[in-house]
C-alpha cells in the first residue's frame, strides 16, 4: 500500500457524519445546501442526457462550456480568457487541484499552504512529491502576517496554493492582501494555484477579486472554479481551470490521465447556467446571507461568540468563552449530547492547530437551522457542551 494514504486516519467529516446518523442529530458539519439547485439548470441537464450526446466529449471540455466560462469571468471579474487555449473543464475542483499539483511540481519542490485549509490540499501535495510550507492564520479575522508569509518562501518554492474565499474560516481577501501575495509570487518566481470555488458565495456587498488580475500574475496563475458551488449542485463535480497557454498545456496532460473528461449533459447545463442573468446570482447570495444572519443571530442570542463570515457556507464560533479548549471534544459532545453535528476547525491544520473554533454549515432550510438552535439553547447556560 502507498503509505501516504494507508496511514491516513478517518476524516473528521466521516466521523461526525457517522455520529450524526447514529444519534439522529442535525448535521451542520458537511458543507452542502438543503435545496436541489436551480430547476432550469437541472432540467437542462436532464434534457441533454435524454436527447443529447452521451459519449466522450472533448478532453478539454465542451467548446460551449469553455466559451461560457470565459464569458462569465469577463462579465463578473473583468478577465479576458481565450476559451480554446486558456480554459479547461474537470470533474470537480478537487480533480483540478490534483491535476495541477501533479503537473506543476516535482519531488522536493516546496508548496506554500495557508492553514486552516481544505483537507485535500496536504495529501495531494505530498502525493505529488511536494514539501509543504505553512502560513498559519488565526481567528477572528484570519489575516496573513507579512513576516510569516515571507518566511514560507525559499529558493525551492514552486507553487503557492491560495484559497479565497477561505474555507473553513469564511474570510474573503481583498485587493491589499492579494497585492502582497502577488508581489511575493513575482519576487520568488512561483506559480499561484488559486482555489476560488467560493467566488460567488460572498456577502455584505463584497465582490470577488481574482489573484490572476493582479499585476504580474496573469502568466503565473492557475484559477480554479466550481459549478457545484455556484449553483448549489455539489454532487455534479464540474470544475473550471483557467491558466495561460503554456501552463494549461501541462495541466491538460495531467487531466488526460486522471478523469479525461466530464459528463457532457452536466457540461451543457452548466454552460446554460453560467449565462443566467444577474438576478440569479444576486438572489443566491441574498438567500445564503439571510441564512447566515438568521443562524448567527440565533447563536448570539444563546450566548455563543460568533466569528465573522464574509463568504462560503460556514459560520464559526469561539468556544474559549465557554471554558472549552478542545474543539474535537466540544464537537463530539455537541453531537452526542445535544444532537447537532459541527466540525472542529483544528482538523484543517497540519501543525500547531487552533483548538478553540467550531464550524457550522448554515446553507440549510430555516426549519433545520431553527431546530439546531433549539437543541443548542442550553449549551452556554450549562457552561459546557
Amino acid at each position: 500500500m502507498n503509505s501516504l494514504f494507508a496511514d491516513l486516519g478517518v476524516s473528521v467529516f466521516e466521523t461526525m457524519s457517522r455520529l450524526a446518523q447514529e444519534r439522529q442529530a442535525i448535521n451542520l458539519g458537511q458543507g452542502f445546501p438543503d435545496d436541489s439547485g436551480p430547476l432550469d439548470v437541472r432540467e437542462r441537464a436532464a434534457k441533454a442526457v435524454v436527447e443529447g450526446w452521451n459519449q466522450y466529449p472533448p478532453m478539454l471540455g465542451l467548446p460551449a462550456l469553455r466559451a461560457a466560462v470565459a464569458d462569465h469571468y469577463l462579465r463578473f471579474q473583468g478577465l479576458t480568457l481565450d476559451p480554446e487555449r486558456e480554459v479547461m473543464i474537470t470533474s470537480g475542483a478537487t480533480e483540478a487541484l490534483a491535476g495541477a499539483l501533479l503537473a506543476l511540481i516535482e519531488p522536493g519542490d516546496e508548496v506554500v499552504l495557508f492553514q486552516p485549509m481544505y483537507d485535500a490540499y496536504l495529501p495531494l501535495v505530498r502525493r505529488a512529491g511536494g514539501v509543504a510550507k505553512f502560513v498559519t492564520l488565526k481567528p477572528p479575522h484570519w489575516t496573513i502576517d507579512d513576516d510569516e508569509l515571507e518566511a514560507a518562501f525559499s529558493p525551492h518554492t514552486k507553487v503557492v496554493l491560495f484559497n479565497n474565499p477561505l474555507n473553513p474560516a469564511g474570510a474573503v481577501y481583498g485587493a491589499s492582501t492579494l497585492a502582497r501575495l502577488a508581489r511575493a509570487c513575482v519576487e520568488h518566481d512561483v506559480i499561484a494555484l488559486c482555489d476560488e470555488v467560493w467566488e460567488h458565495v460572498i456577502f455584505d456587498g463584497l465582490s470577488h477579486a481574482p489573484l490572476m488580475a493582479m499585476e504580474g500574475m496573469r502568466e503565473r496563475t492557475v484559477k480554479i472554479g466550481s459549478a457545484g458551488k455556484i449553483f448549489s449542485l455539489t454532487g455534479w463535480k464540474v470544475g473550471f481551470v483557467c491558466a495561460a497557454p503554456a501552463i494549461l498545456r501541462s495541466l491538460a496532460r495531467a487531466h488526460q490521465f486522471i478523469t479525461f473528461t466530464t459528463p457532457p449533459n452536466l457540461q451543457e447545463a452548466v454552460a446554460y447556467g453560467l449565462a443566467k442573468d444577474d438576478a440569479y446570482f444576486v438572489a443566491m447570495r441574498a438567500g445564503l446571507q439571510r441564512s447566515r444572519d438568521r443562524f448567527a443571530s440565533g447563536l448570539s442570542e444563546r450566548g455563543f461568540t460568533v466569528l465573522p463570515s464574509a463568504g462560503t457556507y460556514f459560520l464559526n464560533i469561539d468556544i474559549a468563552p465557554l471554558g472549552r479548549s478542545d474543539d474535537v471534544a466540544f464537537c463530539r459532545d455537541l453531537v452526542e449530547r445535544h444532537g447537532v453535528a459541527a466540525i472542529p476547525v483544528s482538523a484543517f491544520y497540519a501543525e500547531a492547530p487552533i483548538r478553540n473554533v467550531a464550524r457550522f454549515c448554515f446553507a440549510k432550510r430555516d426549519a433545520t437551522l431553527d431546530a439546531a438552535l433549539d437543541r443548542l439553547s442550553d449549551v452556554v447556560a450549562q457552561g459546557r457542551a
